[in-house]
């Protein structure tokens, strides 16, 4: 038998690659994420997270163990409502950025659907600006999306970085600007890269531009530049453009969920807190 708690605190430094921010997330001070990450070590009897002065990764084992940890904690959360009685009414308007369509976002939503079949759920599906912007206007309850300088708030999801990507065999000039295949406007992805490259005086110009991670794609498998991506979410069919390349580093990247004002509608508010929790039980991507 394994501690829901210590699988949810073993979830979330998961995610944040960091026993910091999991008990700032978790609400608990860093020795106590200590020590239910070595009570479940020593409860599976190997170590589930390698640590030095780098940082924090997961073990082989500790691979394993995010599937088991998810499957035990959703088993606990639908026997919890079954005897509670309770069920879950209402609608829910859900925002996700473009980013997480083609990762583990599906199963998570088809999971919710499955336990809460009474919760009406609108999914929009958009840049993460314009997330933001729909949020701020209050028409969306929930949101995960590409934190933003503007909204620095929200529950951090995942950490990661941005950096270049295109085709395998894409090469660049280094003396014509840089060919880049971007979001339109508000794109944060966009706002970044653009940004980063003023700043370090690197010439530019769009050859593609897409509201669609679909049409950026298939602009980048072809050829005809570059785009500024997560690196934990590169696309089958492209890679990175590695470092002897140049190209200025483009920093960090933190998802995030946003919480609407939901005060009006304590429905939407129980199902929103029910969605962000299988999100946060992770892992994502």
């Amino acid at each position: 038998m394994y501690d829901p708690s210590q699988l949810r605190t073993f979830l979330t430094v998961a995610q944040t690659l960091s026993f910091t921010q999991a008990g700032h997330r978790l609400g608990l001070r860093q020795s106590t994420v200590s020590q239910h990450v070595r009570k479940l070590e020593d409860a599976v009897g190997r170590p589930l997270f390698a640590r030095d002065t780098h940082g924090v990764e997961l073990t082989e084992d500790g691979e394993a163990m995010l599937g088991f940890a998810r499957t035990i904690l959703e088993a606990n959360e639908r026997a919890a409502d079954w005897f509670r009685g309770t069920r879950l009414r209402g609608r829910l308007r859900f925002g996700a950025s473009e980013d997480f369509v083609l990762t583990r976002l599906p199963q998570i939503l088809e999971g919710f659907r499955r336990d809460h079949p009474e919760v009406d759920l609108e999914l929009t599906v958009e840049l993460s600006g314009t997330l933001h912007q729909r949020l701020a206007a209050g028409k969306l309850d929930l949101v995960l999306a590409k934190r933003s300088e503007e909204r620095p708030g929200g529950r951090l999801v995942w950490r990661d970085k941005l950096v270049w990507i295109g085709a395998e065999r894409l090469r660049l000039d280094p003396d014509r600007p840089l060919p880049l295949i971007v979001f339109p406007p508000p794109g944060l992805t966009r706002a970044r890269a653009l940004e980063v490259l003023e700043r370090h005086g690197r010439p530019w110009r769009i050859v593609c531009t897409s509201g669609s991670l679909n049409g950026l794609v298939a602009a980048a498998r072809a050829g005809l530049g570059v785009m500024a991506h997560t690196r934990g979410l590169i696309p089958p069919g492209l890679a990175r453009i590695p470092d002897r390349a140049g190209l200025p580093d483009l920093g960090p990247v933190e998802f995030v969920l946003l919480d609407g004002e939901r005060q009006r509608d304590s429905a939407a508010h129980a199902a929103a807190d029910r969605l962000a929790a299988a999100i946060l039980a992770g892992p994502v991507p």
